[in-house]
């Protein structure tokens, strides 16, 4: 018989959690646009963010100090 090769367990993916803020308005039109599109708000504003949320994962982030400047300079 042949032996039967066991499969590898996924990884747990983390998740956070991150709030925002929008006004009533904002939250209304929300609303009504995923209402229309037969989606959830949350699916909505994530795929709005999907680019940003995967290009950038990666990325080294540099800081450039500031040049030191002289306040005068008469000569």
């Amino acid at each position: 018989m042949p032996r039967k090769i066991a499969k590898k367990a996924r990884k747990a993916v983390k998740y956070k959690v991150i709030t925002i803020k929008v006004t009533a308005r904002q939250k209304k039109s929300l609303m009504n646009y995923s209402k229309s599109r037969h989606t959830t708000p949350l699916k909505l504003i994530k795929k709005a963010i999907l680019p940003l949320l995967q290009n950038y994962a990666d990325l080294k982030v540099t800081s450039h100090p500031a040049a030191k400047v002289n306040q005068l300079e008469l000569f």
